[in-house]
């Protein structure tokens, strides 16, 4: 999905999952190899005793190798419902080594490529029928309905965040929330057969965030853009959709502010006027 990170860091991270699948009693399958944002996981198709797998391998500073992200995929796995277009997590396990943490995840395996394979902003229009979209939005719905302490988006966040982005005057109070998957990008999906991946942030976020970003990454491919408005619809043309377009939104620009997705830029705050109706 990603680049491949700097060679110390990737060797390191090739041993630990050579470690992992020792563990799990597993071999690689080929040579392929899927990376995370800037080396942070690395992924790749096993054989195990009972059938192939997806081992993905999560790496953390020792200290910070906890919390919501370490704990969201098994909380998924436990409170999502059964029917949810996703990947199955079957086994896991969690060790140290020096300064790192890591986290190894035994997934079923998804028959299907991502949307998007170097990145989570759309550049070209997919080819997507309406049984996928039809799915993308059930599911959509179905998350929003598990209930959850999980916090997927703060609102303290957003009062800080929402007028250093959009400017002083932005009403920053979320009108609603719901639970949502807090990370809904093009690389998150599969096509043709939608299913949903990546669940380590998911919880509490603004009502139609999931649908909101989706749409803010869509925004370099205008006809994906406005499918996303007419398919998404029902989550997105509300008061509480708006809102959560001006939070995704928001997000994304301060991922520019870092040096990532900058041909985001001008679409973002075009599109940000737009629902603000003053130019930012």
């Amino acid at each position: 999905m990603y680049s491949v990170p700097e060679p110390e860091a990737a060797d390191r991270m090739r041993r630990a999952h050579t470690d992992a699948a020792a563990r799990f009693q597993a071999k690689p399958v080929g040579s392929a190899e899927s990376w995370g944002w800037r080396g942070r996981t690395l992924s790749r198709l096993v054989a195990t005793p009972v059938g192939d797998r997806w081992l993905r391998l999560v790496c953390a500073p020792a200290d910070k190798a906890e919390g919501k992200l370490w704990e969201g995929p098994m909380a998924a796995e436990l409170s999502m419902p059964s029917n949810l277009p996703r990947p199955r997590l079957r086994r896991r396990l969690t060790w140290t080594s020096g300064e790192h943490g890591y986290l190894a995840e035994l997934y079923d395996p998804v028959p299907h490529r991502t949307v998007t394979v170097d990145g989570p902003v759309l550049r070209d229009e997919p080819d997507l029928d309406a049984a996928w979209w039809l799915g993308l939005a059930g599911a959509l719905d179905s998350v929003a309905g598990v209930r959850t302490g999980r916090v997927a988006v703060r609102q303290e966040y957003l009062d800080r965040a929402m007028p250093q982005f959009l400017g002083a005057a932005v009403d920053s109070r979320a009108p609603a929330w719901s639970t949502a998957h807090g990370d809904l990008h093009w690389a998150n999906l599969t096509a043709p057969s939608l299913s949903i991946l990546d669940w380590e942030g998911w919880g509490l976020a603004p009502a139609g965030f999931d649908a909101a970003m989706l749409h803010a990454y869509s925004l370099l491919v205008p006809e994906t853009a406005a499918q996303v408005r007419h398919q998404l619809g029902h989550l997105l043309h509300t008061p509480a959709g708006r809102f959560s377009e001006l939070a995704a939104i928001t997000m994304l620009l301060q991922t520019v502010q870092r040096g990532d997705n900058l041909d985001l830029e001008k679409p973002l705050r075009e599109r940000a006027s737009l629902l603000l109706d003053t130019a930012i």
